[in-house]
């Protein structure tokens, strides 16, 4: 079979010009993408230009066009808003104004075009492109440009990439600023909880998305509100007295205090307004509780960008720059998304459509299609949240009579008591009696079991750690006291949250269902290690926090080395002999070099990396940052890299070192491991109660089939329950990690960006999808 593989070796991008530009609101994280791109761009031999002010730059031509360094994007990585500008341009609208456009990217030669914006920058880029021959063909007419001209630069290439804090754009899962503003709606709302909590107060927060609710929804979601009210879902008639009675139904079970949620655009039926005001006039007149509104405006679009913005801007960046290499006069304009866990291309009207299509629905009333034309992480996110928030009346229950638990294994991770709190809550509403174990299997063999209420997991979701309790005692030893206990409490089912562990653990009672019946129920393992290290799922519960503290604590170390100047910091991280959070981390915090066991490396790649630095210190930038995973190698240990820089560098660079240890462990989760947690448990009790109904025979579960003890991880593109006895062949249990691991594709992204020559396989990239087929095959996705 021929070899398809595609390298970056064969794509040269000499000879070609990229205009680089942000338009529209700022977003968080639009500076990576355009450090990506002018770094990408220099890399395969194009010129790369800043076109500074949005198409406002474009319309005035002269300075607001400059040529871009390698240089000239370093420090960009970690500022929040666009360092080139951003506008709102009239000018670009006017044909005139066009003209004057196409005069002046004609003039530098520049036909490829990578915009960073929402949906009406995208569009003026199509209209532009649209029009572009007709363009040169009037400045020949009038004589400012020449026939040869129009000839050699006769194509405009263009391609989006979507910057948007409020993820409105279809077509892609998530748009560059989104999880950054949410991290500023989380940071507020967990502030907010303590003041709420002393006084016992209402708070009535307002998000920004005039015509998108997914930051009220999915922050709403991430810290458990009470109440949310969102464009696409207006609440039916005489929800104010439902929601009035749920905040005292709240106050009843002594909860101190009431989270409401309200996105800016929020409408009810007759599309009239709900602002932030009615409501808590609203809660004071009929509760006459103490209500506060804080609009968090602004602050959103605000601070440093997260490392999910960073990475995702990266990896558009790199592969918008792929998409114009590959671009032919023919090609559509397209946008580089964001589907599941993979970068694809979708052509841009495509989605330019079906975003208006989702506002037209809204303005007719159908509400249903707009949440459904959304997209799928919009419907999921709304479903996971309308089965979480309304506590049903015991009568209203439907009762299975089947009990189960719900334990922690391993090391803690942030985000373990987020699914923990939605395992239970979801159990109670599918009508199971949930039973939580504390410390793992060593609290499961000694006994420490007990029924947890609904109420028992309120204001769970912001804290870091596990509140169960977790040990990473493995149940073998103690095999038949679990059994025991199992049978004891009548567990007719078995949710296992935790990392390595928690997978060896399930491979134990799988082994043991021929010795005990007792193991013969449905079991669910839920990845959830900051090591994200687990077969079977391309992200883990509480990865994402520990990658925040690490890109937090980078960002401290490279400012103080700029500060001192020729300075080299070498960093260490946890995760086993798992290279992600050295990796990933590496890319998002802008480092030159990261080592990991995965990837094997010797002296002579020690000494060139140094020779690397050494290089760099005469240039402007006179700093460097290098990660080494803990166990990357058994002797060139932390204190070896650290003498060896040292060493090597002497009248070049001095050298420091910083072993980042648990701080990675700890911390408040972040509101995509409180999502993703939340998410992931809800499925996995469905699944559970499923498997229950499908076990039940003659009045007792029995399943022992190897599809009955799954692990529910997120591969590619969708959520998948994987047996996880098929995982084995895919494990290396003595490292403790995947034998094949997807983020390994993104090591050549960081090495390009830290001016490294390597081989780089894009066969990934380069397929356009259709956004309508996109979103039927993928319909279980997260």
């Amino acid at each position: 079979m021929p070899d398809t593989k595609k390298f970056i070796e064969n794509l040269s991008g000499a000879g070609k010009c990229i205009g680089v530009l942000t338009s529209g609101g700022d977003a968080q994280g639009m500076n990576a993408a355009v450090r990506a791109v002018v770094r990408m761009g220099i890399y395969v031999g194009a010129k790369v230009y800043f076109i500074h002010e949005g198409y406002q730059g474009m319309v005035d031509g002269g300075d607001n066009i400059k040529e871009a360094s390698w240089e000239s994007v370093s420090s960009m990585l970690q500022v929040g808003g666009t360092v080139i500008g951003s506008a709102r341009c009239k000018d670009f609208r006017t044909h005139e104004g066009r003209l004057r456009a196409a005069l002046n990217l004609v003039q530098r030669g520049i036909t490829n075009l990578c915009v960073i914006g929402g949906d009406g920058s995208l569009t003026g880029a199509n209209l532009f492109r649209e029009e572009w021959s007709g363009l040169l063909d009037e400045l020949v007419q009038s004589g400012e440009i020449s026939e040869e001209a129009s000839q050699i630069y006769s194509a405009l290439h263009i391609v989006g990439m979507v910057g948007s804090i409020d993820n409105d754009f279809c077509g892609t899962d998530m748009t560059i600023g989104t999880d950054s503003a949410l991290h500023r709606i989380i940071e507020v709302v967990d502030a907010i909880m303590t003041t709420a909590q002393s006084h016992q107060r209402t708070f009535v927060l307002e998000v920004m998305g005039r015509h998108c609710g997914y930051l009220a929804l999915v922050s709403a979601l991430a810290c458990g509100a009470d109440w949310v009210l969102i464009p696409e879902m207006p609440p039916k008639d005489g929800w104010e007295e439902q929601m009035c009675y749920k905040l005292s139904e709240n106050r009843a079970d002594k909860k101190r205090l009431n989270i409401i949620i309200v996105a800016e655009g929020a409408i009810d039926q007759s599309n009239k307004p709900i602002t932030t005001e009615l409501i808590k006039d609203l809660v004071v007149r009929c509760l006459g509780f103490d209500t506060r509104v804080t609009v968090l405006g602004h602050v959103q679009r605000g601070g440093t960008p997260s490392a999910f913005d960073r990475i995702l801007a990266s990896r558009m960046g790199v592969e918008a720059v792929l998409a114009l290499l590959e671009a032919s006069p023919g090609t559509p304009a397209c946008v580089v998304s964001l589907c599941g866990n993979q970068a694809v291309r979708v052509p841009l009207m495509e989605c330019v459509q079906m975003t208006q299509e989702v506002q037209k629905a809204m303005d007719e009333k159908r509400f249903e299609e707009a949440v459904r034309l959304r997209g799928r992480s919009f419907e999921n996110n709304l479903n996971t949240y309308k089965l979480l928030s309304h506590r049903k009346i015991d009568s209203e229950l439907p009762h299975s009579s089947f009990n189960v638990a719900v334990l922690n294994v391993g090391a803690p991770a942030a985000g373990m008591n987020a699914a923990v709190r939605s395992a239970v809550r979801v159990g109670i509403t599918e009508g199971h009696t949930m039973f939580a174990v504390s410390d793992g299997f060593e609290g499961f063999y000694k006994g420490q079991i007990k029924e947890i209420k609904w109420g028992d997991v309120g204001g769970w979701t912001g804290q870091g750690g596990s509140l169960l309790g977790t040990k990473r005692t493995l149940p073998a030893k103690h095999i038949d006291k679990i059994a025991e206990q199992m049978r004891i409490h009548n567990i007719n089912a078995l949710l296992v949250i935790g990392g390595f562990e928690a997978f060896e653990s399930l491979l134990q009672l799988v082994d043991a269902r021929s010795r005990y019946e007792e193991f013969c129920v449905p079991m669910c393992m839920l990845p959830a290690t900051i090591s994200n290290n687990v077969s079977g799922t391309d992200l883990s519960i509480g990865a994402d926090t520990s990658l925040n503290a690490i890109v937090e604590t980078c960002d401290r170390i490279k400012q103080s080395a700029s500060g001192t100047k020729r300075r080299v910091f070498i960093i260490e991280t946890m995760g086993g002999y798992c290279g992600y959070l050295a990796t990933v981390g590496g890319l998002a915090a802008g480092a030159d070099a990261a080592y990991i066991y995965e990837e094997p490396f010797d002296i002579r790649e020690l000494q060139s990396n140094v020779e690397h630095l050494t290089e760099k210190m005469k240039t402007s930038i006179q700093r460097g940052l290098v990660l080494r995973n803990e166990n990357c190698s058994e002797n060139y240990t932390t204190d070896f890299i650290y003498q060896l820089y040292n060493e090597e560098g002497k009248g070049v660079f001095d050298c420091r070192k910083n072993v980042l240890g648990h701080m990675q462990q700890g911390g408040a989760p972040s509101p995509f491991d409180r999502n993703f947690g939340t998410k992931i448990a809800a499925k996995a009790m469905q699944w559970i109660s499923k498997k229950l109904k499908e076990f039940y025979r003659e009045g007792r579960v029995f399943a022992n089939t190897e599809d009955s003890a799954c692990l529910l991880g997120m591969r590619r593109r969708a959520l998948v329950f994987q047996p996880v006895v098929q995982l084995k062949d895919e494990t290396d249990f003595v490292h403790r990690i995947p034998k094949e691991q997807w983020w390994l594709r993104l090591r050549p992204l960081m090495k390009i960006l830290a001016k490294y020559k390597t081989s780089y396989d894009v066969s990934d990239s380069g397929q356009l999808e259709h956004i309508v087929r996109l979103r039927a095959k993928d319909v279980s996705a997260i």
